[in-house]
């Protein structure tokens, strides 16, 4: 434990920094949410209590999960790492462009295997697009998402690194919440920005699965999953939630599967409905391949 709280110490400035960004983008938030309630957007005010009350039960089980992950790792994966990487202002941009392709890769799995999108669809629940969707996480992604850093750690990043490198990945996206501002030109092939992530949040066909980069959108060009905005977007899932209740916000999905799963006729259709794509069904009379409860996010 002494090392672990050395390298707490060592990147304490690291995390008081992200605070304040946090707390910068609450307050934008809140601008934007009194905004549109006196020019009267029509914007869905039910759908941000949900995010409040989401957000919420994010950041109670976030801290915890956070710490069991650092603890995790740096016992149970750090020990194999191929190198010790000294962190310097060049290698913390080396780290965060490895957080970015590793993020690309989590958020491409989380919406094409369907056990990983029974969280990740909370965040991509909402019918509506504002800074506060920012907040709609889900309470139990962080079980799982440190595992797709494992190739940080096993490169040579220690565990506090990876974590932060990550959170910045996470942290950046939040401005992109937005439908107030527009196009950006080139950027919005270069790097992820509000019109390239609304083209991600959008459940429109040709706009589903699309955008997974977090920072970079370099990956999507590279994978082929780059889609620029072209028409307007719908936002929400193909199947929507219709409910504002956080508890089923975060685990309608998870009981789908299990209905889908106690309802399977064998076990190699239990193990698809499970790891298979969202929406995947099997391919029994007219039964055909279906995209919801699909769409699909951060």
């Amino acid at each position: 434990m002494d090392a672990i709280n050395e390298l707490l110490v060592r990147y304490d400035a690291w995390f008081e920094v992200t605070e304040w960004i946090g707390l910068a983008f609450i307050g934008l938030a809140a601008i934007e949410l009194m905004w549109d309630a006196a020019t009267r957007t029509g914007r869905k005010f039910s759908e941000t209590l949900a995010n409040g009350m989401v957000a919420v039960g994010y950041e109670v089980s976030g801290y915890l999960v956070s710490a069991a992950a650092v603890l995790i790792t740096y016992y149970f994966v750090q020990p194999f790492a191929l190198f010790e990487i000294e962190m310097t202002p060049w290698t913390w941009v080396l780290a965060i462009l490895v957080a970015d392709f590793c993020y690309y890769w989590m958020h491409r799995v989380e919406h094409e295997v369907r056990f990983f999108w029974a969280y990740h669809v909370t965040h991509h629940s909402s019918p509506e697009f504002d800074l506060t969707t920012a907040y709609r996480l889900s309470w139990v992604e962080g079980l799982f998402e440190w595992i797709f850093v494992i190739p940080m750690l096993l490169l040579g990043f220690d565990a506090v690194a990876t974590v932060i490198s990550l959170i910045v990945v996470a942290t950046y996206q939040t401005w992109i919440h937005t439908q107030k501002i527009g196009k950006l030109g080139i950027l919005d092939k270069v790097i992820n920005t509000p019109s390239a992530h609304r083209v991600h949040h959008g459940s429109n066909p040709k706009y589903l699965d699309k955008n997974y980069g977090g920072i970079l959108l370099v990956w999507d060009h590279l994978f082929g999953s780059y889609q620029a905005e072209e028409e307007q977007v719908k936002f929400g899932i193909t199947n929507p939630v219709e409910s504002i209740n956080p508890f089923v916000i975060n685990f309608h999905e998870y009981a789908a599967i299990a209905r889908d799963m106690w309802r399977a006729k064998n076990w190699g259709n239990r193990w698809k409905y499970l790891f298979g794509r969202p929406g995947w069904v099997p391919e029994e009379g007219s039964e055909q391949l279906r995209k919801g409860p699909q769409h699909g996010a951060q």
